[in-house]
């Protein structure tokens, strides 16, 4: 268990890190579209600081296949989302981004909605939360595949409303549930890898992890992904966007993962109400976070000075 909490948090760092030196990165670079996904690609790949950003993502990819072996889906998510206040932490102090009050109280009703997650959990041998290990492939798909395309729906419509002239300014809520929805399929893919992992047979489990759909899910997710949690970095601020795609990300993978691999639910009463509850609560709180920002004040013009006559035209 020790082993898995401790994978986790260091993948919250890494995740973290990542998204920051990558949202610094791309406040340098000329504005990228999903349009023009191999123009995206050639500036990203010719900054050094975003590689160190990708980078940092794919270590802490790799701290989550330890936390899939060895924690139960929804304690996992618990720990991840945990991650948020460094998050914020770090955007604040390498980027210089301010959050409003509002969504200050927002990212706490989050916490608390997790933290009432995590104490549904319980662990041991008589009615401790089991760690799931299969899931039947038509089921998976069946999860995934629409999700999928809500995720590739949603992030083309918030594209199109942007476009507006007069829209007020996105804080990123939308760009943020649709990359939550297809990273939430890349977690589930991500546990689906983790239970093909093994020390013995290496061939034999190699070749079922290529017959399943676990693979393939995840380069659909890390192309998509990539391109479009870019251009969504780059317009909004990482400690909003971030958040909210972990949320939607955790969420989506503690219930549906949950089910999928068959980790029953609380048989307590006060557990399944905390679970429950929590899920509920962070739901409610994503729903109603502000989806504009403020437009920037505009100077006042310039007041003639103090007994100076007004000039009227003839």
């Amino acid at each position: 268990m020790w082993w898995g909490v401790g994978a986790a948090l260091l993948a919250n760092t890494l995740y973290s890190l990542g998204f920051v030196l990558e949202k610094r990165a791309l406040t340098a670079l000329p504005q990228v579209s999903i349009r023009q996904p191999a123009r995206l690609l050639r500036l990203v790949l010719g900054s050094p600081l975003w590689i160190g950003g990708s980078l940092s993502l794919a270590a802490g990819f790799g701290a989550q296949l330890v936390v899939y072996r060895t924690l139960p889906i929804a304690a996992a998510q618990g720990i991840f989302v945990s991650g948020l206040v460094l998050l914020v932490l770090l955007s604040a102090r390498l980027l210089g981004e301010e959050t409003s009050g509002r969504e200050r109280y927002a990212l706490g009703a989050i916490l608390a909605a997790l933290l009432m997650v995590v104490l549904s959990l319980r662990e041991g041998p008589d009615g401790g939360d089991s760690v799931g290990r299969a899931a039947p492939y038509p089921l998976i798909l069946l999860v995934c595949v629409p999700s999928l395309a809500a995720g590739v729906w949603l992030y083309n419509s918030a594209e199109r409303r942007t476009r507006h002239r007069h829209r007020l300014p996105t804080t990123g809520v939308e760009y943020g549930v649709a990359v939550g929805l297809l990273y939430g399929v890349s977690s589930l893919a991500i546990k689906g890898v983790s239970s093909h992992l093994t020390t013995s047979g290496v061939g034999g489990a190699l070749l079922d992890l290529l017959r399943s759909p676990y693979p393939y899910l995840l380069l659909f997710t890390g192309a998509f992904g990539l391109v479009m949690s870019q251009a969504a970095l780059q317009r909004c601020r990482a400690s909003l966007i971030v958040p909210v795609c972990t949320t939607v990300t955790c969420l989506y993978t503690a219930v549906l993962g949950t089910l999928s691999f068959g980790e029953a639910l609380p048989e307590d009463p006060l557990r399944l109400a905390l679970r429950l509850a929590g899920t509920g609560l962070a739901l409610t709180v994503l729903m109603s976070m502000p989806r504009h920002d403020r437009r920037p004040a505009q100077p006042s013009p310039p007041q003639p000075p103090v007994g100076a006559k007004e000039l009227t035209p003839p």
